[in-house]
C-alpha cells in the first residue's frame, strides 16, 4: 500500500494539541537539501553554508531516510543542511516570531538570513527561538544544519541502527529533521508553559503557569466539558510565574476506554489588552501501585499492553498523517489491550492525544538504546534530555508511568572486554524523574538489571508455555531473570516484554524462538503464555510483543503497513484471551 501524502503541505495540523495558538505558519513542505559526506560544510572554523542554496529537494517533516521525503538515502548521514524561505502572512505583523521545531535528530543549529540565531541538542524533544530580530521583511530565509554521530555511546538512538543495514531489532535511521517545523506569532509577554495535575479527591486542577517576561498581568483559566464551563478562575501576578487551583463543578474521570476529556482555555490580559489565548486540554485522573497492584482512580486494574515502537513503513519515526495514531490505538484495543510501552522513542504529542482521547495507558520511555550504560558521564545528555520528556509530556492523562531505561545489557568492548552498567547512572536517573513527577510509578531500567524502581518488571521471551508456567509455580509467581545481576525488590511486579510470536509463513523476517507450524499452533501459543500471566495472582500487568511487524522484525498482531493478520474470528479469539479476567482482578 503506497503512502499518498500532500506534498505542498504534509502533516498540516498543529503538531501540539497541549499547547496550541491560533496564529500560526506551518513550515512543513518542500526544502533544499543537501548530505555533507565529507564534513567539509559543517566545519566549525570556516562554516559558511548557511549562506548557500541547495541542489537537492526534502519533503519535511519527513527524515531523508524515509521515502516520503523523496530522498530515500539509508547509509550513514554525519550531517545534512536545509534551507527555506520564509514569508509571514499579515497576521503576523508587529508580533514577535518563535520558531519552532518538534524534533531534530540529533544536533540542530539555526540560521536565519545566514546569521546563527541557537543551537539544540537533543533529537527526540522540542525547542524554539524567538526569530525576529532576525528578519528583514525582504528575502528572510532559513538554514538549518543537523548533525547526527549516533553512534559516539554519549546519547540515545532507541532502535535506530547502528550499522550500515537494519538488522535484528534495530531498524531504519533517522537523521534531522523529523517532526513538523512551524512559526507562532505572539506578544512579547505570553503564556510560555504550563504544568497540570489532576486532583480528583478535591475536584480541581492545579496550575503552575509560566510567561514569557516577568510583568503585571491577569491570567483567566476557563475548563469546558462537552461545551459547558465548568470551571473558571482569574489570577493577577507579576513574577512571571503564577499556582493555583482550578475548581471544577463537575467531576468526569479519565478511565480506561473514556477519554473525558477537558477542553482547556487561558487567556493572558494586560489590564484590557488581551495579550494571549491558549487552548489546551486536560484528563482529571490518579495512578497509584500499592500492595502489588495498580490503581486508576483508586479501582485495581489489570495492565494489559502491547509494545508500540512507534514505526511507519514510509515514513519511519514519522506518520504519513495522524490518523495513523488513532488508528494504532484502535487496533490495539481491537485486539483486547487497554495500553501501551511506547517503546524506545518519544512519541509524538499527537500520537499521545490519541491515546488520551481514547483512555488508552501509555508507559512513556526514553530512546536509551545506544548510550554507552557503564559511562557515568552519559547523563550530561541524559538528564537534559530526560527534563526535556517530562516538561512536554506531563500533561497527558494517557501516561501513567515513566521508563528511564531499557535492558541495559552489557558493552562489549575491545578484545571481549565486558562493561557493565554503573549503577550510580540508574539510581540517578530515578531520583530525577521522580523529583520532576512524584505522581506516577518510575522504572529504573525495563527488564534489567533494576537498581531503585517502583516496580519490578522483567522480559520473558520463553516459548513453550508449559515451560513459561514452570517458571512462576517455582518462583511462586515471582519469576526474576539474571538473578545474580538484579534480586525482586517487592515492588509491584509485572511483564513487561512477552510472546514476540513469529507467523508461519515468513521465512524472511525473524521472532522470537521457534516458529509455530501452523495458524492454530500460534493460538495455541498465544493463549498458553497469556493465561500464565493472567492467572498469577502476583502479576498487575504483561505487555506483548508487539503490535506490527517492524521492517524485518515479523512477530506483530499486524503487518508493518497495519493490515490484518488475521481473519474476524482468529481475531475474536485472540481479544478474548487478552480480555479475560486476571487473577488480580478477581
Amino acid at each position: 500500500m503506497e503512502e499518498k501524502i500532500n506534498i505542498s503541505m504534509p502533516r498540516p495540523e498543529f503538531p501540539d494539541p497541549q499547547l496550541r495558538r491560533e496564529n500560526w505558519l506551518n513550515l512543513n513542505g518542500e526544502w533544499e537539501f543537501e548530505i555533507d559526506f565529507t564534513g567539509e560544510k559543517n566545519s566549525y572554523s570556516e562554516r559558511t553554508f548557511q549562506f548557500e542554496h541547495f541542489d537537492k529537494k526534502i519533503i519535511v517533516p519527513f527524515a531523508p531516510e524515509s521515502e516520503l521525503s523523496g530522498v530515500g538515502y539509508k547509509g550513514f548521514m554525519d550531517a545534512v543542511w536545509y534551507r527555506r524561505d520564509l514569508d509571514f502572512p499579515k497576521s503576523f505583523d508587529g508580533k514577535r516570531k518563535i520558531l519552532h521545531f518538534g524534533a531534530v535528530d540529533h544536533r540542530a543549529y539555526v540560521y536565519v538570513n545566514g546569521k546563527f540565531v541557537g543551537m539544540h541538542a537533543g533529537g527526540y524533544w522540542p525547542f524554539s527561538f524567538d526569530i525576529t530580530d532576525y528578519l528583514t521583511g525582504e528575502g528572510d530565509y532559513l538554514t538549518v544544519l543537523a548533525e547526527d554521530d549516533m553512534r559516539n555511546g554519549k546519547y540515545g538512538a532507541g532502535k535506530q541502527s547502528p550499522t550500515t543495514n537494519s538488522r535484528g531489532c534495530h531498524y531504519t535511521r533517522t537523521t534531522g529533521i523529523w517532526q513538523t517545523v512551524w512559526v507562532e506569532a505572539v506578544e512579547a509577554q505570553h503564556v510560555d508553559f504550563f504544568r497540570l495535575t489532576p486532583v480528583i479527591e478535591r475536584s480541581v486542577l492545579a496550575v503552575e503557569l509560566n510567561t514569557s517576561r516577568a510583568e503585571d498581568v491577569t491570567l483567566t483559566a476557563t475548563a469546558g466539558f462537552d461545551g459547558k464551563i465548568v470551571g473558571e478562575k482569574t489570577v493577577s501576578f507579576c513574577c512571571g510565574h503564577v499556582a493555583f487551583d482550578l475548581e471544577l463543578s463537575e467531576l468526569h474521570l479519565w478511565d480506561l476506554g473514556q477519554g473525558n476529556l477537558y477542553d482547556l482555555k487561558f487567556t493572558l490580559k494586560s489590564g484590557e489588552t488581551t495579550l494571549d489565548e491558549v487552548y489546551s486540554y486536560f484528563g482529571m485522573r490518579s495512578v497509584a501501585l500499592r500492595d502489588g497492584k495498580f490503581y486508576l482512580n483508586g479501582r485495581s486494574v489489570f495492565g494489559r499492553f502491547v509494545l508500540d515502537q512507534g514505526f511507519y513503513r514510509d515514513g519511519i519515526y514519522t506518520a504519513p498523517d495522524t490518523s495513523r495514531f488513532d488508528e494504532d490505538v484502535r487496533l490495539s484495543m481491537e485486539m483486547g489491550f487497554n495500553g501501551a510501552r511506547f517503546h524506545e522513542k518519544v512519541f509524538e504529542p499527537l500520537a499521545l492525544y490519541a491515546a488520551d482521547k481514547a483512555g488508552y495507558m501509555v508507559w512513556d520511555e526514553y530512546p536509551d538504546w545506544n548510550i554507552h550504560v557503564d559511562d557515568f558521564t552519559c547523563l550530561e545528555e541524559i538528564i537534559p534530555d530526560w527534563l526535556s520528556e517530562i516538561r512536554r509530556d506531563y500533561n497527558h492523562p494517557s501516561i501513567i508511568g515513566w521508563c528511564c531505561l531499557n535492558e541495559t545489557w552489557d558493552r562489549i568492548g575491545a578484545e571481549g572486554r565486558r562493561f557493565q552498567q554503573d549503577n550510580r547512572m540508574l539510581d540517578v536517573l530515578y531520583r530525577v524523574v521522580k523529583s520532576q513527577d512524584n505522581m506516577r510509578p518510575v522504572i529504573d531500567t525495563s527488564g534489567n538489571f533494576h537498581v531503585v524502581t517502583d516496580t519490578f518488571d522483567i522480559h520473558c521471551y520463553e516459548q513453550d508455555p508449559g515451560k513459561f508456567k514452570k517458571y512462576y509455580e517455582e518462583a511462586d509467581g515471582l519469576y526474576v531473570n539474571f538473578p545474580d545481576r538484579q534480586k525482586y525488590n517487592g515492588t509491584p511486579y509485572w511483564v513487561s516484554e512477552y510472546g514476540g510470536i513469529k507467523m508461519p509463513g515468513d521465512e524472511a523476517g525473524w521472532g522470537y524462538g521457534n516458529t509455530p507450524k501452523n495458524r492454530e499452533e500460534f493460538l495455541s501459543r498465544y493463549k498458553g503464555l497469556t493465561d500464565v500471566l493472567l492467572d498469577n495472582p502476583k502479576c498487575w500487568a504483561l505487555c506483548y510483543t508487539q503490535l506490527y511487524d517492524v521492517e524485518q522484525e515479523v512477530n506483530g498482531l499486524y503487518f508493518y503497513d497495519r493490515s490484518d493478520k488475521f481473519t474476524a474470528e482468529e481475531k475474536k479469539f485472540l481479544r478474548a484471551v487478552m480480555e479475560r479476567k486476571a487473577a488480580v482482578e478477581k
